[in-house]
């Protein structure tokens, strides 16, 4: 069986994954994987990362990150979109052990053969954004929408009980 998607040179930035077949819309394609290590582990081993413009790490929840530079697959080499054509979604474990939360790394429309796989960081840092921060974590995505930055823009705070989109609840 041949590989659905493979990594290579990307003109996003560095290395990029990029569809070795056709896919369809919805389908999951892989788990983001590395070392689950907790917010105070990352923070002695990586320190404050935003300054550098470049990360592996995932938030899982409010605990635990997976550091895909440590025991990592592919997923680690899906870069950002503006436009993304695939999504990351936080799974909460259903009986609560956030140990066992993952991430998963699903199509979100049908993808042809050769297209790279984005998806939006959405990195959310703490504000303020300024331009010298804008311009370290630069998007370099091309799309029309292009936001110019991988930050996640601003907003005000969700209403109380507001539910998040990207958490499923599953059983592994």
């Amino acid at each position: 069986m041949s590989p659905r998607f493979v990594t290579r040179s990307s003109s996003i930035h560095g290395k990029g994954v990029f569809a070795a077949v056709d896919i369809p819309a919805e389908e999951i394609l892989i788990e983001y994987s590395g070392k689950r290590i907790t917010s105070q582990q990352a923070e002695r081993l990586h320190g404050n990362n935003s300054e550098t413009g470049h990360t592996f790490l995932f938030s899982v929840n409010e605990k635990f990150l997976i550091d895909g530079n440590t025991g990592g697959n592919s997923s680690r080499w899906f870069n950002h979109s503006c436009a993304p054509n695939c999504q990351a979604q936080v799974h909460v474990n259903i009986n609560g052990d956030e140990r066992k939360d993952k991430v998963l790394i699903e199509s979100l429309r049908p993808i042809r053969a050769g297209e790279e796989l984005t998806y939006d960081y959405g990195l959310d840092l703490p504000p303020p954004h300024s331009k010298r921060l804008k311009k370290i974590w630069e998007c370099r995505c091309g799309a029309k929408n292009c936001t110019g930055t991988l930050l996640k823009p601003r907003k005000p705070a969700a209403k109380k009980g507001a539910a998040k989109t990207s958490v499923r609840k599953t059983k592994a």
